[in-house]
């Protein structure tokens, strides 16, 4: 009894070792921190039914079961989402603006802002497996094929498909985060003032409003392209930046909107060349009620 005690807590700390990567995988697939975790969770559920006496890497198996598990979610999710009522907003990560905690920090990686993770939200699960599998953790197209049921060829063409639509729009920030900051407070000062032409001179004219209201708030739900719609939009939610607080949203600059009572909305600002290219909101109150907001 004492041996195969030792032999299952052997198991959990060799898991334990790997559940921030496999946190991380499950996160750029999901877009959600709950979803991400029950993946993680049924991948030991299945780890400790099988034993690791016959897997030759562990942290390969674990990589690609989590990846198949996401998988299958992602296929459930598209079927249930037959009419979406607006863009989907994947589950923002939020810290103060003094940064996020390691375990945030380990999550994100280099760089996994919400605007990134939206555009990931567009591809089909196949692409978007291969592109996170192989672009953003290295793992080779011949591990990556038998997942989609395709041959490496064909899953190396998946993940060449999803590139080309990730590097079609501008998700990579610029790294100075004050500089992010200033652009953020000039862009709800304007607001705030009914400054409609400083408003719209912070914004890239090719800029992106992604809001995400959910069933309970239909009136946000929407998409909204170019500086001047973007800045007319923002002009009639101008009270709202009476209650604005700064926090980092998935490492980079953005706000949480904070009523008295409430936490309202959550929105990540994409920060490229000094103008914001895009805006990612989330106001849907079922799933700003789930998240951690310091």
């Amino acid at each position: 009894m004492a041996g195969h005690e030792s032999s299952a807590q052997e198991l959990a700390r060799r898991f334990e070792q790997h559940r921030g990567r496999l946190r991380a995988v499950a996160y750029r697939m999901l877009g959600s921190l709950s979803e991400a975790d029950d993946a993680v969770q049924e991948t030991w559920l299945r780890l400790a039914g099988t034993g690791d006496d016959a897997i030759e890497n562990l942290g390969s198996w674990l990589t690609t079961v989590t990846a198949r598990i996401c998988l299958d979610m992602l296929r459930t999710r598209r079927t249930r989402r037959e009419e979406p009522l607006g863009p989907y907003v994947p589950e923002p990560i939020v810290s103060s603006v003094e940064g996020a905690d390691p375990e945030q920090e380990a999550l994100l990686g280099d760089s996994v802002g919400l605007a990134l993770q939206a555009v990931l939200e567009t591809l089909k699960p196949g692409e978007r497996l291969a592109y996170v599998l192989h672009d953003m953790f290295g793992v080779p197209f011949e591990e990556i094929a038998p997942l989609v049921g395709r041959q490496p060829a064909a899953t190396r063409k998946l993940a060449s498909r999803a590139r080309a639509r990730m590097d079609a729009v501008p998700t990579a920030p610029d790294v100075d985060l004050g500089a992010q900051r200033e652009v953020v407070d000039a862009f709800f000062a304007a607001a705030r003032d009914g400054r409609f032409e400083d408003l719209v001179a912070v914004l890239d004219p090719e800029v992106v409003l992604r809001s995400d209201g959910g069933l309970l708030r239909p009136a946000a739900n929407a998409l909204v392209e170019g500086a001047e719609a973007v800045a007319a939009r923002a002009m009639t939610y101008a009270s709202l930046a009476l209650w604005v607080r700064p926090a980092l949203v998935n490492g980079v600059a953005g706000v949480v909107v904070t009523p008295p009572g409430e936490v309202f909305a959550v929105m990540a600002f994409t920060v490229r060349g000094g103008r914001v290219v895009a805006i990612d909101a989330l106001s849907d109150p079922e799933r700003l009620a789930g998240l951690d907001v310091p």
